[in-house]
């Protein structure tokens, strides 16, 4: 799977080259019959699926306008929303107690693996897309359309559920007022609907659209505003948490520990043991998701080359700290088994006599979840923009406003329907395809950090075939001829490492969870199939190791690679398979559609398939020429 950056052919066996063309599927079949009929259609859609972007910056049609601090702020405003506000009291109570602290920190080394691997797409790649221009750039076409039809269905359903957990916030502050007279007014009896149309959701998510197709820095200026304000009120919980803050609670003993209807575990810091901080920490980590919004601005950021990479790991150390700061003060306050999940901290400050304190968290919920809109709402038309910008998506959803430099008619158009959706579905249903997107779109970074990384520079001109022998590629496994470049073998070598990486992931962690408690208790079958699976795991990111790595140098490279990569790979798919079966049959609808659009649009508009149409006519005309030349100078010679 090498490409050529010197050219637009990612794929030498499908560049038109000089003098040489490609026999057609009619023609291959009468020649050799229906099995090469079949080889040729397969390398023909191989072809197509397999097109691939050169990793180059180009001109940027967007306003460049964006600094490290308001890239920073754009993923700490879009990451720090809702959950510190929720997620603390829920895990504390549900899963780990005081142990929270530690689910946090495993969610947080979690997101960092993925946030450097974007953080070395953003030096390589900043252009605007996020996970699909490096999914097009390193994989294909096919699987980059897929990753951005995924992403763009996460950003619609995550600014949809923000906007309707706005809505409903505010409508508990006014005695649901909203909700009553909506309800009165316009009734919807339907199970599968929201009981009334949340028009003020609707009004929002429009208003925040506006505001970012006339404008990004003005947009941007609103939210460093709201996160300046959520920092600020997570400093007010920790610091007045912290003068109530009761190192007992930390040390219950298991005595203390309420039984009856639900079990609280076994007191002390982590009353529900290693699994219950290890599920915590699958919880927590969907309070990370959204910093991969400062990726989709790369057409947008001043120097992102090194803004990016900055505002991924700063925005996320300051979101971990945050998190880290609130849940101690809230399970240092009053116990774990009696944090309200819904809303912990108005709980606590009740308890503790201090009602006037609720207000000021209030303040501080508003501003991130309005923050937190905004991140949403940012990435979704600028991947619209991408994606038809390459041909793959309708044109018309990819024009940018010439006085405002904004994708207007995308981000419109993504705002309209997820005012939609927000309007016309509850809470609960738009929440549950949150996750599945965000985590395959983080593993597919992650594998192309390390195609990428051992990929072969090829110089311009004809594409080196790969031609090896058995006796060859197991030499390669350990790099035995010790070579210092990427040769063709080697960087073959490793795309298929990388593919059966994937599998031996998945056979592991669907072994740790189908089977975990029998592996703990020892029994044979299951941790024979841990300890093969685990094997291969370990042995596969080894002989990637061992292979040359590019010579080409970065402004910011991922560590430790291929271990950290590989590392953040396995957890994303251990995350995806806890998910259930209903989120799975969604995704499949979903991927359905868009299958059907890239069938009958995307595949035939791309523009890869105009460059390679546009080259393929140049190379017939240049034969076509010679020829001309080639038979004017024999009639000449003969009349001579």
């Amino acid at each position: 799977m090498s490409y050529q950056e010197g050219n637009n052919y990612s794929n030498g066996d499908f560049a038109p080259q000089r003098g040489v063309q490609e026999s057609t599927i009619r023609e291959a079949y009468d020649e050799g019959g229906i099995r090469a009929g079949a080889v040729r259609v397969a390398r023909l859609a191989y072809g197509i699926l397999s097109r691939r972007k050169a990793a180059e910056e180009g001109v940027a049609r967007l306003a460049r306008v964006l600094s490290a601090l308001d890239l920073t702020a754009l993923g700490v405003g879009s990451t720090l929303g809702v959950g510190v506000y929720v997620l603390a009291g829920d895990v504390a109570k549900n899963y780990a107690g005081p142990a929270v602290i530690l689910s946090f920190l495993l969610a947080a080394v979690a997101s960092v693996f993925a946030g450097l691997c974007y953080a070395e797409f953003g030096a390589r790649v900043p252009k605007a897309g996020s996970a699909y221009v490096y999914s097009y750039v390193c994989v294909g076409e096919f699987i980059a359309f897929i990753i951005g039809w995924n992403l763009i269905l996460e950003y619609i359903i995550g600014a949809a559920s923000v906007v309707k957990a706005l809505s409903e916030y505010l409508d508990s502050l006014l005695d649901k007022a909203i909700s009553t007279q909506l309800h009165e007014w316009m009734p919807m009896h339907s199970p599968h609907l929201a009981k009334y149309p949340d028009l003020f959701a609707f009004t929002v998510i429009m208003t925040f659209s506006v505001a970012l197709a006339f404008g990004v820095k003005e947009s941007t200026k609103f939210n460093n505003f709201c996160t300046g304000v959520n920092l600020c009120v997570v400093l007010f919980v920790i610091i007045s948490g912290s003068f109530k803050a009761d190192s007992r609670n930390w040390r219950i003993p298991a005595a203390a520990v309420p039984r009856g209807a639900r079990d609280f575990g076994a007191g002390g810091f982590a009353p529900y043991g290693l699994a219950g901080i290890i599920k915590g920490a699958a919880v927590c980590f969907y309070g990370f998701i959204g910093f991969d919004c400062v990726a989709t601005a790369g057409e947008e950021a001043r120097r992102p080359q090194k803004t990016i990479p900055f505002a991924v790991v700063a925005s996320l150390l300051i979101v971990f700290l945050a998190y880290c700061g609130v849940s101690s003060v809230l399970t240092l306050m009053i116990p774990y088994y009696m944090q309200d999940e819904k809303a912990p901290f108005p709980y606590v400050y009740d308890q503790l006599g201090w009602p006037w304190a609720k207000y000021a968290v209030s303040v501080g919920a508003i501003c991130a979840l309005c923050s937190s809109l905004l991140g949403a709402v940012f990435p979704l038309p600028r991947i619209i923009y991408a994606m038809s910008s390459d041909g793959l998506l309708f044109k018309f959803m990819g024009r940018v406003s010439e006085k405002y430099q904004t994708p207007l008619v995308g981000t419109m158009v993504a705002g309209l329907f997820t005012g939609t959706l927000a309007m016309i579905f509850e809470l609960e249903q738009l929440i549950h395809m949150m996750s599945i997107g965000t985590l395959l779109a983080y593993s597919m970074v992650a594998s192309c950090v390390l195609l990428l990384r051992y990929e072969r520079s090829q110089p311009r001109g004809a594409p080196e075939r790969l031609r090896a022998s058995c006796g060859a590629v197991l030499r390669q496994l350990l790099n035995g001829a010790g070579d210092a470049a990427p040769t063709p073998l080697s960087a073959a070598l490793v795309s298929a490492l990388v593919t059966l990486y994937g599998v031996w992931c998945l056979i592991m962690m669907n072994c740790v969870n189908q089977h975990g408690q029998a592996i703990l208790a020892g029994e044979t079958v299951p941790v024979i199939t841990f300890t093969i699976s685990t094997s291969l795991v370990i042995t596969t990111l080894y002989s990637i190791s061992r292979q040359p790595v590019s010579e080409k140098k970065l402004a910011f490279s991922v560590p430790l690679v291929p271990w950290l990569p590989g590392l953040s790979i396995l957890i994303n798919v251990y995350l995806m398979l806890n998910l259930d079966y209903m989120t799975w049959l969604r995704f499949a609808v979903w991927i359905a559609a868009g299958l059907i659009i890239y069938a009958t649009y995307g595949a035939w508009h791309s523009s890869e398939r105009r460059k390679n149409l546009d080259a393929v006519q140049l190379a017939e005309l240049h034969n076509d020429s010679q020829t001309a030349l080639l038979q004017s100078g024999l009639s000449q010679h003969a009349l001579g």
